[in-house]
């Protein structure tokens, strides 16, 4: 249903689009990127697909209508998948695209690849996105990424669990406290055990537990917890007391059933699906599935959950622990290799513009343009439904105040390959945990090492 509307809405804007372009009211989003004869010119692009990531390129044949180019997508994949694909495709210069998927997270690792865009973009084309994010996007003064979406994850909680007097009654009898959205890890360990432990909630927790992903939520919960992956002259520090205790809750979770017996396979889908089923009584989600868990249609948890800051971590961070906020940026990027790269731009420009950011924003992403938001909220103000008020200004807190990227190294990804498949050991007993966290120490300073971070 929602991929014909969005068709319909495609249809509507074709027709419509050169009276947008020109002399649209002013209350009216913007598109950009329309103003140039591309005719003839096949512009080519890899980049993420799946779920709702999709929905944003229906917009794509208002920008071949206008311009005159064709848009090939050569390659839609996951996250993970892509992020190969770049590295095999600019490792062996068969990068012929003209527009790739690029992320915060990763692009340090890209640089020699793609091109700087600062040249591209006039200050004004760039004043309406997010500085920090801009920022995040930029090194040794070259901008090499333009944001698409930006991402956090709030605590989500199915409400019915919460909202019941009777596992409320039960709560206090077992563990003496009011049961409350929880707000450190500690609260988090402790109910997630009562739900699945008394037949509440098929899972108390859930979260990615491959490659990346699984990278990402570990260090989320170390910095939470007052820990690091490594100290200011870049050594790994991940094994010390935090980041043993915090392998240690995952290892009893899989041990114990608090998470699926399936963690190990989990990448972002799998975890949103088993939330979506109404199996999960509390995990950290990206705001960004939130209109999937609203669809009655798709998701019996829709109706069912509500949103919470991030936790803060386990108390034996004591006074360092902060509240949770791994974070990133969705964006694109246009390779060195690329064919036509000021063809690639003004696709980046028109994916990346008012109007098609305004439209992703409608379907839970979290936009990185201001104007975007002031949309969005003031969108949200006429809601009958609570909670899609209380999301953006969550989201917002969130974003100014918990935003922490992993560390901006060249290595992040090599870094993640190591490690992840340490903690996969530890989460599945193989390994005790400072044993597991030791070798991955080992394994991280010799990757800094051969990096050349101790010269």
């Amino acid at each position: 249903m929602l991929r014909k509307l969005l068709s319909l809405i495609v249809v509507t804007a074709m027709s419509a689009v050169f009276v947008f372009s020109i002399s649209a009211q002013d209350s009216e989003p913007q598109y950009a990127g329309l103003d140039m004869d591309l005719s003839g010119i096949t512009i080519r692009m890899a980049t993420i697909g799946g779920g709702q990531y999709e929905a944003m390129y229906d917009s794509i044949p208002v920008f071949e209508e206008a311009t005159g180019a064709t848009v090939e997508i050569v390659a839609l994949l996951d996250g993970f998948a892509i992020d190969q694909k770049l590295k095999v495709d600019f490792a062996t210069g068969a990068a012929d695209y003209d527009v790739a998927w690029d992320h915060t997270s990763f692009v340090a690792q890209y640089t020699d690849f793609i091109l700087p865009l600062q040249d591209y973009f006039t200050e004004d084309e760039l004043a309406q996105f997010s500085p920090a994010i801009i920022d995040a996007a930029t090194i040794d003064g070259n901008l090499y990424l333009i944001p698409r979406h930006a991402d956090i994850s709030p605590i989500h909680y199915r409400a019915d669990l919460y909202n019941d007097e009777a596992i409320a009654s039960a709560y206090m009898e077992a563990t003496g406290q009011e049961l409350a959205v929880p707000t450190s890890l500690d609260e988090i360990d402790m109910q997630a055990r009562f739900f699945v432990d008394n037949g509440y909630a098929t899972y108390g927790y859930s979260l990615a537990g491959k490659e990346e992903a699984l990278t990402g939520r570990y260090y989320e919960m170390l910095f939470a917890s007052g820990g690091a992956l490594f100290d200011e002259n870049f050594e790994p520090v991940f094994n010390d007391e935090i980041g043993v205790a915090v392998a240690e809750m995952l290892a009893s979770w899989y041990a114990d059933g608090i998470i699926p017996s399936d963690t190990t396979s989990l990448l972002w889908d799998g975890v949103a699906q088993n939330f979506c089923n109404n199996d999960v009584a509390i995990q950290l989600e990206w705001y960004g599935w939130y209109s999937y868990f609203q669809d009655p249609g798709s998701c019996a948890v829709a109706g069912n959950f509500g949103l919470a800051r991030g936790f803060t971590g386990l108390s034996v961070g004591g006074d360092a622990v902060r509240p949770s906020g791994w974070a990133g940026a969705h964006a694109f990027s246009v390779p060195v290799t690329a064919p036509n790269p000021e063809a690639g731009v003004q696709l980046i420009k028109f994916l990346t513009s008012e109007r098609v950011a305004y439209e992703e924003a409608q379907l839970g992403f979290l936009p990185t343009r201001d104007d975007v938001w002031d949309r969005i909220i003031a969108d949200s103000s006429g809601s009958d439904v609570a909670l899609d008020v209380e999301r953006l200004e969550l989201a917002r807190v969130q974003v100014s105040e918990d935003f922490k990227t992993p560390p901006l190294i060249a290595e992040w990804i090599p870094f993640s390959n190591s490690f992840y498949p340490q903690l996969q050991a530890i989460i599945l007993g193989d390994v005790s945990a400072q044993e597991g966290l030791d070798v991955a120490a080992e394994d991280a300073r010799q990757i800094m090492a051969d990096a050349g971070y101790y010269n």
